[in-house]
């Protein structure tokens, strides 16, 4: 015999009961001091009973075993009833590997469980010298193991009285029921446990289960389903085998409320308890979310439950969870939203560094000064000119990665910083072609775009991408085929449209735009605007109607063009906008569309129709240019915008309810930069919003940060001491 068969069989020497059933089992490692124990046991009480004085026979002697012979496989003991000495079967044999085939076939562990397995069934077994049986195998496969369960519950169905009300339960409940009264009748001396004896009794009362039949006994129980392999069964362990689940649901917790933060992620953990439970089934509005391989609900952990990733207002609502296949036992998820985290940031790029303020607080949380070291390569965040004179920090350009790092261009050193957000510090700086001034990231390939100019003059503008931007690390840096860059356009991605696949470069000088492909960085086609006189400054884009607008410029003193229409489906040019004119700016919901200019002192305010059609409410005369605008979502009606706008060169910030022309001006907000505009360009001013569910705007002024609170409309806070805050970031929510 293999020597891994022969530690199998080591395994069995406990399971007294397959081996008084003639079952070989070579699978199981029941305890070997469980039946070690057991067999010592009936030794001590064998002798005990034997040597026991002062009882009488029938002809009026003591009653002894001494003239009693018993067959192998029994031993003598004295009736407690009647006081005889009579022969019962062996309850456990000695621990002992002797392999011997009986003459039904089946293998034994020693001579004494073939002899002991002949008692118990009645039946006459010898040894036989063949090896066959040492070869069959295990003969009860898992089929015949489920056959005879089932036997098992048709036999107790059919001795078990049906009660009143029993056809009201559930199947669930009715099986339950079943397996437990089964349980009972086994358990013969009622202590909660089976043993092999008292399943093999089970077998000799009921000729159904005889395992030439089945190809399995009930001694199998014991193989397959004593998890803690204790040698007994318990009513747990029982219902189990017979796959009888039992779930629990506290009152308390069948209705929970949850309120997450816009921007953070949430755990949903089902409190549906039990043995047995099947896999937990999550569901919206009737809808099963499990299977749908949603962006945002995509992992369920190891106990079943609920990630969404990146929580928004659509999250919003009711969530139910159910153990599979038993719906009527389910708990409610209540999940609120909030709009503002107490981690979300507004990250300031200033002469003196990188300033991180607390919106809530109105506090700054850190300030990254000059001469603060870059985590990996420890030089400074802005370097120092010759004799440790004082010169300030120059930013061009400023992203946010995934709420995971900042990507800034610093363009007088030619290298991108990477801010990681988490631990609120310059993790490491890329380096690039000179003049780098206009960063961009594409969420949909994760990469940043950089344009950088060669020089002031822009005599060599190349178009370089940063790949793998949001690991942090090990990202590549990718030069374009493009030659004779000015300017590019990568659509932003929003609540509805999830992933960009095209963009456009351009330069200002001849009248197109070039299509090209985000992912292979290739050419796609030319959009000719030499018929429309457009020479392209700049683009937006509306995913309503499915609209590009490019706002027109042309050469010398002559007043600027109309915007241009592109079809996106076609790319065909639809033809100018009206007689709007300046930088387009597109709501996040791609409904209204606000133009302005820093040179002129007309604002334009248009609707996308619910046809995907572009209309003109009105246009806004104000005392001069537009600097910056940011939007924010009305806070008291759906489907409504403002529009926050910083002028040119006047201490004011300009309101504007979007839908009704509605008008106001918020004043005291000091005086704005002075001094010539950045030769990289860039509002004068800058306004930023903080996310698309967000309360709070910020803008700057010569030597101070203004914080906005959006829902009274009012100024909540000024923070001075923060000089040319030229680039602002939010990082916080999608």
């Amino acid at each position: 015999m293999k020597p891994v068969h022969v530690w199998l069989h080591l395994a069995l020497l406990g399971a007294s009961l397959l081996a008084a059933l003639g079952r070989m089992d070579p699978g199981s490692s029941r305890g070997l001091n469980v039946d070690m124990e057991e067999s010592q046991a009936e030794e001590s009480r064998s002798f005990k009973v034997t040597r026991r004085e002062g009882l009488s026979g029938s002809d009026g002697r003591p009653a002894s075993c001494g003239k009693k012979r018993c067959i192998r496989g029994s031993r003598c003991v004295l009736s407690r009833e009647t006081g005889e000495p009579e022969c019962r079967c062996l309850e456990a044999c000695r621990p002992s590997f002797m392999p011997v085939c009986g003459s039904d076939g089946k293998f034994y562990e020693n001579h004494c469980e073939l002899h002991r397995a002949a008692c118990l069934l009645g039946k006459k077994i010898f040894t036989v010298h063949s090896k066959d049986c040492f070869l069959k195998g295990d003969l009860c496969t898992m089929a015949d193991y489920a056959r005879l369960k089932n036997v098992l519950l048709a036999l107790q169905t059919r001795l078990q009285p049906r009660q009143e009300g029993d056809s009201e339960q559930d199947p669930a409940s009715q099986k339950r029921l079943l397996v437990e009264s089964l349980f009972k009748d086994l358990d013969a001396d009622g202590d909660g446990h089976l043993s092999s004896s008292e399943l093999a009794q089970h077998v000799l009362k009921e000729p159904d289960l005889e395992e030439d039949s089945l190809g399995c006994s009930p001694g199998d129980l014991l193989r397959f389903d004593d998890y803690n392999r204790d040698g007994w069964l318990t009513l747990r362990e029982f219902c189990t085998a017979f796959q009888v689940v039992q779930l629990s649901l506290a009152p308390e917790e069948r209705v929970s409320v949850a309120t997450v933060t816009v921007g953070l992620s949430t755990v949903l953990t089902c409190a549906v308890q039990g043995d047995l439970r099947p896999p937990i089934v999550w569901k919206r509005n009737g809808l099963t979310l499990n299977f749908l391989d949603l962006e945002d609900i995509n992992d369920f952990g190891e106990d079943d439950s609920l990630y969404i990733t990146k929580v928004t207002t659509i999250h919003m609502g009711n969530y139910t969870c159910h153990a599979s296949g038993h719906e009527k036992l389910f708990q409610t998820h209540v999940l609120q939203v909030n709009g503002l985290s107490v981690g979300n940031m507004f990250y300031v790029f200033s002469d003196d560094g990188i300033v991180i303020l607390h919106p809530v607080d109105c506090e700054i949380q850190r300030h990254l000064k000059p001469t603060e070291k870059i985590f990996m390569s420890y030089e400074e965040i802005c370097p120092q000119g010759e004799g440790a004179t004082t010169q300030p920090c120059e930013w061009a350009s400023a992203v946010n990665v995934r709420h995971r790092y900042i990507y800034a261009a610093q363009p007088a050193l030619s290298r991108v910083l990477v801010v990681d957000v988490q631990a609120q510090k310059v993790l490491q700086s890329i380096g690039v072609d000179p003049l780098p001034t206009k960063l961009s990231y594409d969420k949909s390939h994760d990469q940043v775009w950089v344009l950088s100019w060669g020089d002031v003059h822009k005599s060599q503008p190349s178009l370089q991408v940063i790949t793998e931007a949001s690991t942090g690390q090990s990202q590549h840096l990718i030069r374009t085929p493009f030659a004779g860059v000015d300017d590019f356009f990568i659509p932003p991605t929003n609540l509805i449209i999830n992933h960009i696949r095209f963009g456009f470069i351009f330069n200002k000088s001849e009248p197109a735009v070039h299509k090209i492909d985000l992912e292979t960085l290739m050419p796609l086609k030319t959009i000719g605007l030499q018929r429309h006189g457009c020479l392209p400054q700049a683009m937006a884009h509306t995913h309503l109607g499915g609209h590009f607008l490019v706002q027109c410029g042309q050469d010398g003193a002559t007043p600027a063009a109309p915007q241009l229409l592109i079809d996106s489906v076609t790319d065909s040019v639809v033809g100018p906008n009206g007689d709007v004119t300046g930088t387009p700016h597109v709501t996040p919901d791609g409904r209204f569309i606000v133009s302005t200019a820093a040179t002129s002192p007309q604002l334009y305010v248009q609707e996308v129709t619910l046809r995907g059609e572009i209309r003109t409410l009105y246009s806004l005369k104000i005392s001069q240019g537009v600097s910056d605008v940011a939007f924010q979502r009305s806070f008291t009606q759906s489907n409504q915008y403002y529009v926050y706008a910083t002028l040119e060169t006047e201490p004011a910030l300009l309101f504007l309810e979007l839908p009704t022309g509605k008008a106001g001006l918020l004043k005291n907000f000091r005086e704005p930069p002075t001094g010539p505009a950045r030769p990289w360009g860039g509002p004068r001013r800058v306004v930023r919003d903080s996310g698309l569910f967000g309360q709070y705007l910020l803008t700057t002024a010569q030597e101070s940060l203004f914080l906005i609170n959006g829902r009274q409309n009012a100024l909540r806070c000024e923070v001075s001491g923060i000089k040319e805050g030229t680039t602002v970031v939010w990082v916080g929510e999608v």
